[in-house]
């Protein structure tokens, strides 16, 4: 019987296109396997940093330069880049999937496993919302409309190709067993706290993402026009014209920024506003990690991050009035930034590889008992 330290195994991304959480976990699951060939659609190694020593194998969309930052374009053509992976030498393959990566095709000795930080959210997620209001061209939305039930049927057959789930969050793992019908284990993602410090409060809150619908900084600039309160965004995406247009003078747009910046904002920013239905959510957990309170949407990841009242505050509704509710309730609350740094360190990388390092040791060794089995 192999051990899994004698194991031969390929990592699979979506694509390092841009530096998100889906990012960071890949990244993690490197430095776990730093041996381990990652295979994905697409790479920008100017956007996505720390690779540099990798092993990375794109497909052959990597040919078309100009649509390595425009992925969305190319959904249709991703079942197939996936699937023409030739991943037939590996004992063990670890993908990390929101979109197509879980959909490779492998030998049946090879254990997969998906470490799932979605199912596909432009198939299940009321998706036709999704199209009408994601910013690009006409002739994408059109085409998204006759390809997008095709592609649902394709992420339902792929899930099948996955012996064992992992997901990101609770919140994930009911979607997973709702959309593919299968049960998962959760291992919430990490960050690294000692990347964080705290400095002296400063008069402004803070907003940090893409600037896509789905985000919802449309609500979150709405807010800030009515309270007049001052706000600072980091972040770019195709909704940045819209809502720079909007927003009046009491919000700064600071564009992209880099991890120093960042790390600096959060840690000198009175309350991050946080207020999209995500996944899991590491933006916040980053926060935290400043001692930075939170003040978040009370549906999706958030509610496994943030404590109402000791790190943070939830708000119910997705609106002008109950965010500003919040955000008056914040003035008056009192918040140990002690207590918030510590909470954030429980979701330190250690405590990830701890975990996901024993769960794949148990399923390993009960994949190899059922390999010798199936000898007889």
């Amino acid at each position: 019987m192999k051990s899994l330290r004698k194991a031969k195994i390929a990592l699979v991304c979506d694509w390092l296109t841009t530096a998100g959480g889906a990012e960071k976990v890949i990244l993690g699951l490197h430095r776990l396997f730093p041996t381990a060939p990652i295979y994905t659609s697409l790479y920008d190694r100017q956007r996505v940093r720390g690779f540099e020593n990798a092993k990375i194998i794109t497909s052959k969309l990597q040919r078309i330069p100009i649509l390595r930052r425009r992925h969305q374009l190319l959904l249709n053509l991703m079942p197939s880049a996936f699937e023409q992976f030739d991943l037939g030498q590996y004992d063990l393959v670890i993908s990390s999937s929101h979109s197509c990566a879980k959909g490779v095709l492998l030998k049946p000795q090879t254990l997969h496993v998906c470490y799932c930080h979605s199912p596909m959210r432009y198939a299940w997620d009321n998706h036709q919302k999704y199209i009408r209001e994601y910013s690009t061209n006409s002739l994408v939305k059109k085409s998204a409309q006759f390809l997008i039930h095709k592609i649902r049927l394709w992420d339902r057959i792929s899930a099948d190709r996955v012996d064992h789930f992992i997901a990101n969050s609770n919140y994930i793992g009911q979607r997973i067993e709702k959309f593919y019908r299968r049960k998962s284990v959760v291992i919430h993602p990490f960050i690294n706290p000692d990347d964080f410090t705290q400095l002296k409060q400063e008069n402004f809150f803070l907003a940090v993402g893409r600037l896509t619908s789905y985000k919802k900084f449309d609500l979150i600039i709405d807010t800030f026009n009515q309270n007049g309160l001052n706000l600072k965004i980091a972040g770019t995406g195709n909704m940045e014209g819209y809502l720079r247009g909007k927003a009046h003078k009491n919000i700064e747009f600071l564009g992209f920024v880099d991890d120093e910046h960042l790390r600096n904002l959060y840690a000198t920013t009175k309350a991050l506003i946080f207020p999209q239905k995500e996944d899991f959510g590491i933006i916040p957990l980053e926060a935290m990690a400043s001692g930075c309170p939170v003040i978040a949407f009370a549906k999706g990841g958030a509610l496994e991050t943030v404590i109402d009242g000791k790190t943070g505050l939830l708000f119910a509704e997705q609106n002008i009035e109950s965010l500003n509710q919040a955000i008056e309730r914040f003035t008056d609350c009192i918040f140990e930034r002690d207590a918030i740094v510590s909470h954030a360190r429980t979701f330190g990388q250690e405590r990830f590889n701890r975990q996901f390092l024993d769960y794949l040791h148990k399923i390993w060794q009960r994949h190899q008992l059922t390999l010798e089995h199936d000898k007889y």
